[in-house]
């Protein structure tokens, strides 16, 4: 079965709703994993931090640039993640829709490639390259 992410994606202003009744989206959240760990669907599920403590590595120069967050301009922010083996992309976006959202947020849904799903002219996975450079291989 395929695997699915449901992204979670928020503004400033959709982040603060959550925050303000925290209790009750961490209680609708938690009942949410039950119910898709009781299905049998849920493979991972995780929070991000306050999006103030991360970074980000711009490579859009000659030399990557760092800049600590929040990020000024950024509309939308990654939030978190459910991610899913489910038999369609239609029972990911079923999934989706009862996910335990505040008004403005969004749920982004995407497949996740499988292994087998690489570009015909890569030589190998990164992993495989990764594992023949630390054994001198290549």
């Amino acid at each position: 079965m395929p695997n699915y992410m449901l992204i979670m994606r928020g503004t400033d202003e959709s982040n603060a709703a959550m925050m303000a009744d925290i209790d009750e989206m961490m209680a609708a959240t938690r009942q949410f994993i039950e119910e898709m760990v009781k299905a049998g669907v849920l493979l991972a599920a995780e929070g991000l931090d306050d999006p103030g403590q991360g970074v980000v590595v711009d490579f859009s120069g000659e030399v990557p640039v760092v800049t600590d967050g929040p990020y000024g301009e950024t509309k939308e922010l990654f939030g978190g993640y459910f991610l899913l083996d489910v038999s369609s992309k239609q029972e990911a976006v079923e999934w989706a829709k009862r996910v335990p959202a505040v008004t403005g947020s969004k749920i982004e849904v995407r497949r996740v490639a499988g292994e087998d799903e690489r570009p015909q002219d890569a030589a190998g996975s990164v992993g495989e390259e990764a594992g023949r450079e630390s054994n001198g291989q290549n």
